[in-house]
């Protein structure tokens, strides 16, 4: 089973403290670490991962689906915090939490969960079971702003707490940054589910830490070493407003996530079928009407 996970508790990698730069080439492994385990789900979704919050073992539910571990986000949330006010709204579907350090929203059948205005994905959906809200363990971990390890030794997750909230978006992001990365996605992909305007995010991000390439997202974007690389530059849609999808796209790869960290092009096959990209590229996938190459 692929499971990610990171060190949850640093909040300054990537934000209004500094540009994104060649010298952040790691900032993907912060956020998320691959690493394959040895866990066992039963048919029903069962679990015999453990989860530890200082040391105590957690005893709400635990199901393992899709790869992913996934926590009681109210039990949970009770768990690291005492403090924490857990409300539920049946007309959203939406468990908000509460405290003094963080304000955080999980919405059933949703791909990420806001804290404190951040935008945190998750390849595996959030959902309801028996009456019971579930997310991934680690995305709670990191929007308490703690620590979480894993052990292969008892197949468990242990979790360290850390001021109790995450460092807020407006602190977080760069408003250039989101600015111009959501700008491109909305006018490349504005109309793709999720995961493609995220791979196109992650394209420009790419890039950016690429020494082949410039090492901004607006030098990016309007990059011409080789040629316009980025159509909407030069038919002026890159100016138009970019939804609020895009701009949660952009958020999300602002936090690290990446469909894959070496994908460097995308076109779309049936607008240029026989394009450079297409005879000279390495195929990756195709994501919604893009095709994405190394």
């Amino acid at each position: 089973m692929i499971e990610y996970y990171c060190n949850c508790s640093s909040n300054n990698l990537l934000g209004k403290d500094g540009y994104l730069k060649k010298t952040l080439s790691f900032i993907f492994v912060f956020v998320l670490l691959i690493s394959t385990f040895s866990i066992t789900a039963n048919a029903t979704g069962g679990s015999s991962v453990g989860v530890y919050i200082n040391s105590q073992e957690f005893t709400g539910n635990v199901r393992v689906q899709d790869g992913t571990t996934f926590v009681a986000v109210r039990r949970f949330a009770n768990a690291i915090d005492s403090s924490a006010k857990v409300t539920y709204s049946y007309s959203n579907r939406t468990l908000t939490i509460s405290s003094s350090k963080l304000y955080m929203t999980v919405k059933d059948g949703s791909s990420y969960i806001v804290a404190n205005g951040r935008y945190l994905y998750t390849p595996s959906p959030i959902f309801m079971k028996n009456g019971i809200m579930y997310a991934p363990v680690i995305l709670l971990s990191k929007a308490f702003d703690a620590k979480i390890s894993w052990s292969n030794a008892t197949s468990s997750f242990y979790v360290t707490r850390g001021s109790g909230g995450i460092l807020s978006g407006d602190q977080f992001y760069r408003d250039d940054e989101v600015y111009w990365l959501s700008k491109i996605i909305n006018a490349e992909s504005g109309g793709e589910i999720l995961k493609g305007k995220i791979a196109v995010g992650n394209v420009i991000l790419n890039r950016v830490r690429s020494s082949y390439f410039p090492n901004t997202i607006y030098g990016v974007i309007f990059d011409k070493k080789n040629g316009v690389q980025f159509s909407p530059t030069a038919n002026g849609t890159i100016y138009k407003n970019a939804n609020s999808e895009s701009i949660i796209a952009a958020k999300i790869c602002l936090e690290g996530y990446s469909v894959n960290n070496y994908i460097f092009y995308f076109i779309n096959p049936r607008v240029a079928p026989n394009s450079w990209v297409a005879k000279n590229r390495e195929l990756y996938a195709q994501i919604g009407n893009h095709a994405f190459y190394y």
